[in-house]
């Protein structure tokens, strides 16, 4: 099916009037950075307060180029996503895109040699085709940062900010025990390789007028077929590299925020808020441990809990694995922290959106004010599982990334949940 002309897009994702006004207080300084924290807030420079309600991005499978550019023009999807009123995006990008430049000589591959590599002959060019008839602007000889650098400018110009997300090394869908990205030292996870990609492109993102936030890692986990590895997996080590990874990022680029995941894929951070001991060592979490920068430092969690029996059980696990560090008057909370859910989401079916886990996750979490960036925005994958063009079932998008894949989520749960993040 050919994709929607512009016209016919735009008509039909009209920016609320109140998205509008609070996405563009002021055009003329937008994002007014750098960004900064002030106890559980994000500030912008002026020191007023800033909450992102945004959706997450992928860029970081095989073909390493940002998702949907096959259906869709670059504007054209950041204009739907501002649309229902998002104001940030979690740009995903695997360490091996840097990798490959440094084997290149410092120079970045085409898209049309990204496509080959990632989809094999047949699929890839029948993929890079579709990508230049939508993107016309791009040519066989576009490099993937000049793709993810396209994507940026219309982030900006649409006011849109970006936290950039380093989700694996070895680029490839994330994640899993054995898939070798587990943990520092695993197969495919070389610290040197990690710390010069953080570094990378925390310079190469100086350029990118929407960019305010960096992540370390996404997910950490445990390894499950490592078992020397597995020792390592512990909070100790976590704060060994995670000292390394803010530094590489803030020496390169000390403007951006950094944003610091937990364990168990990212779904814990508590011992980091709390001070308790990293074990098995004796050492506590000290912001002066990353002088300079402190004041730079978020707590990221994700929540998957689709299960859950109760939205009391579910307000529990997301306050004492995360929230927690946002409130002050705990007398547990050691150190105040802005926390921030940077994955969450569902089938994008009939009904899930109605359950406990979705209805309730978006009650307590706006009413914290606290940001969050929904997993995803993608209606379909160049590749993944070896598929190509795949299905995503989670997707806000159907599969040609043409419109809503559930109207009446976006409609009645998801928008409120923006308006209720962003609205002062």
């Amino acid at each position: 099916m050919k994709p929607l002309s512009y016209l016919s897009t735009a008509l039909a994702f009209v920016v609320p009037s109140w998205a509008a006004k609070l996405l563009s207080r002021d055009a003329s300084n937008w994002p007014n950075g750098p960004f900064s924290t002030d106890g559980r807030w994000v500030v912008d420079a002026s020191g007023q307060q800033v909450h992102f309600a945004g959706v997450n991005w992928p860029g970081a499978a095989e073909v390493m180029i940002p998702e949907g550019l096959q259906y869709r023009s670059v504007e054209q999807i950041v204009s739907q996503i501002k649309s229902v009123g998002f104001n940030a995006v979690r740009l995903t990008y695997a360490i091996e895109m840097v990798d490959q430049i440094y084997d290149n000589d410092g120079k970045d591959i085409s898209i049309e040699t990204a496509f080959v590599n990632g989809l094999g002959s047949e699929n890839g060019t029948l993929a890079l085709a579709k990508v230049l008839e939508n993107n016309p602007s791009f040519t066989n000889e576009t490099t993937r940062l000049q793709v993810f650098d396209s994507i940026a400018e219309e982030l900006a110009k649409q006011e849109i900010h970006i936290l950039l997300d380093n989700h694996i090394s070895k680029a490839k869908w994330c994640c899993s025990g054995t898939d070798g990205n587990t943990w520092w030292g695993d197969s495919q996870f070389n610290v040197a390789n990690w710390l010069c990609g953080l570094s990378y492109m925390a310079t190469h993102g100086k350029q990118w007028t929407g960019l305010v936030a960096m992540s370390l890692r996404n997910e950490l986990r445990n390894v499950e077929n490592n078992s020397a590895l597995l020792k390592t997996y512990n909070w100790q080590t976590w704060y060994k590299y995670v000292q390394q990874g803010a530094k590489a990022i803030n020496n390169a680029n000390g403007d951006v925020l950094v944003y610091l995941s937990g364990l168990g894929y990212d779904t814990w951070i508590t011992p980091v808020f709390t001070q308790t001991a990293l074990t098995p060592g004796t050492e506590v979490f000290d912001k002066a441990a990353f002088a300079g920068f402190s004041d730079k430092l978020v707590l990221e969690i994700h929540n998957y809990e689709k299960t859950v029996g109760s939205c009391a059980t579910l307000k529990s696990h997301l306050y004492t694995k995360g929230f927690q560090g946002m409130n002050s008057t705990d007398a547990e909370t050691k150190a105040v922290f802005p926390v921030q859910l940077t994955e969450w989401g569902h089938l994008m079916d009939a009904t899930t959106w109605q359950g406990i886990y979705s209805t309730c996750l978006r009650g307590y979490v706006g009413s914290l004010k606290a940001s969050w960036f929904m997993w995803v925005i993608a209606g379909s994958y160049y590749t993944r599982y070896g598929k190509p063009d795949n299905d995503e079932l989670w997707g806000l998008l159907n599969h040609n990334w043409t419109n809503w894949r559930n109207p009446d989520f976006v409609k009645s749960g998801l928008t409120p949940f923006i308006r209720q993040t962003l609205d002062n």
